[in-house]
């Protein structure tokens, strides 16, 4: 009996209706014949009744039937335009209730899957992106590194046929010293590049160990600095007078040290200045290495941590590697560093955190 007058589906709930206005309907007249009236106005009674029935059932109808399916004609409208904003909000236990709750899953995993595809579209693009970056920097690594190449091997090429008509023993024994060194800066610009490139794709880990800065840098600056004697520059430091610990890689920050003290030494202005410094600020030890002569343009500051970058204008002639394996070190570490145009010179530095 119960499941006989359910209303869980939508003909059952059309069918109940109109039972019930068929009998309201034929009710109403009976009603209406026997009431103690004139006949006219008892069928003015239930012409408004027969009038009001109608509205009600309008009424019922469009709460049923039409406004549900208002409701799904235009959430497909806008699911047809993928927009998935507002879910259908139709919560009775009929097949439209039920076709909504369809609608709404649909919807839902439509979005996630246009989500994922958006995400996967951005990581395809990022990998072309990286892709093309990688073949124009192999590009670009070939042309700069066939290009470094040409004159060592023009070297090597005239002293060598230099060596087959030359009689002079001397001058023989020269020719052969120059092929060695060209050779042996070939084999140092090659291991240096492989270095740089092993640090770049990760091919290489860090070994880091606690120890004293301080010293690591008076050792390293006296190497480079002081035992020389054809210094022809004003040395000037300034040192914490104990000790500053630090964990880091030793050896690959001597490098860091090296490439930014010889470029410093290579590019001070004869009686230059030349200003190591090494503060010790909040946690933090900053090292910084001055050296007084002509600025870098400011447009090309960020360009000389790139690989094989040389300014014509500057005297440092080295592969042009130094400072691309400072920077990848450090920046492995998350260090800070730089290089800015301070006072009459250039100033190359960088930041470490000290521990205890």
């Amino acid at each position: 009996m119960k499941e006989q007058f359910s209303l869980r589906t939508v003909r059952k709930k059309i069918i109940m209706i109109s039972k019930i206005a068929g009998i309201a309907l034929i009710a109403s007249y009976l009603i209406s014949t026997r009431l103690p009236l004139e006949e006219d106005i008892s069928f003015l009674l239930w012409i408004l009744f027969v009038v009001l029935l109608t509205l009600l059932m309008d009424y019922l109808l469009g709460r049923f039937i039409s406004n549900p399916i208002s409701q799904i004609c235009e959430m497909a409208y806008r699911a047809a335009r993928l927009d998935f904003s507002q879910p259908c909000r139709i919560t009775s236990k009929d097949e439209f209730g039920e076709l909504a709750e369809n609608l709404n899953k649909m919807s839902e995993n439509l979005q996630d899957t246009l989500e994922k595809l958006e995400k996967a579209n951005i990581r395809l693009e990022k990998d072309v992106r990286q892709e093309r970056k990688l073949l124009g920097e192999r590009k670009e690594l070939t042309d700069r590194l066939s290009h470094e190449m040409k004159t060592p091997i023009g070297v090597i090429r005239a002293y060598a046929e230099g060596i087959q008509d030359e009689t002079d023993e001397e001058k023989r024994q020269k020719y052969a010293e120059i092929i060695i060194s060209e050779t042996e800066r070939m084999g140092m610009l090659i291991e240096t590049l492989l270095d740089l490139s092993a640090l770049e794709n990760g091919a290489v880990l860090l070994m880091p160990e606690r120890f004293d800065f301080v010293e690591f840098v008076e050792t390293i600056a006296g190497r480079l600095l002081i035992d020389m004697p054809e210094t022809d520059f004003e040395l000037r430091y300034e040192l914490p007078e104990h000790k500053v610990f630090v964990y880091t890689d030793k050896q690959r920050m001597e490098q860091v040290l090296n490439n930014f003290i010889v470029n410093a030494k290579k590019n001070v202005s004869p009686k230059g200045i030349l200003r190591l410094s090494l503060v010790e600020q909040e946690n933090m030890l900053h090292f910084s290495v001055y050296n007084q002569g002509a600025f870098i343009p400011p447009e090309k500051l960020p360009k000389i941590w790139e690989k094989f970058y040389r300014d014509k204008n500057v005297k440092y002639n080295g592969s042009g590697l130094g400072l691309a394996i400072a920077a990848q070190i450090l920046s492995m570490q998350n260090f800070a560093y730089g290089a800015e145009n301070v006072s009459d010179g250039v100033r190359f530095f960088f930041s470490i955190p000290v521990v205890k």
